[in-house]
């Protein structure tokens, strides 16, 4: 069975009540509970951190356990070399995923540190973006 990680940053514990006009109303939680019950041919972990260290050493952690990573870093996107270089490190695809679209939102947001470093990225779908990820691991992974 495949194992795949959904690794979520800083303050995306607060989707569903935060910002509900750019992120919605559900919560995250809901939504990836509702995922894996759906695609229960998977081994789906779920993780979310607002500290940047603690994303980092569960990415770390992933190594030889999990075969795709998909990563919603939050703020740290736009901010952290090390949260990248972590991706580099671990070799282990990474598929980036943002709720909301980054290209349309503040100029900051538009450098993404992370998506060089990951295969792909997906933006501005909302919540549906994590499930494209996971459609696009179940077909990459063998």
């Amino acid at each position: 069975m495949p194992s795949i990680a959904i690794v979520n940053g800083p303050n995306l514990n607060l989707v569903g009540t935060r910002e509900p006009e750019i992120y919605g109303t559900k919560s995250l939680d809901q939504y990836l509970e509702a995922l894996k019950e759906r695609y229960s041919n998977l081994s789906i972990t779920t993780y979310q951190s607002n500290i940047e260290g603690e994303i980092i050493n569960f990415l770390h952690d992933c190594r030889g356990r999990m075969q795709g990573i998909i990563l919603n870093a939050g703020a740290y996107t736009h901010t952290s070399i090390a949260i990248a270089d972590a991706i580099a490190a671990i070799e282990i695809p990474v598929l980036e995923v943002h709720i909301s679209n980054i290209m349309a939102r503040e100029d900051f947001r538009k450098r993404s540190y992370t998506a060089p470093r990951c295969v792909g990225s997906i933006s501005g779908l909302g919540l549906q973006g994590y499930e494209l990820a996971l459609l696009y691991f179940m077909t990459s992974i063998r």
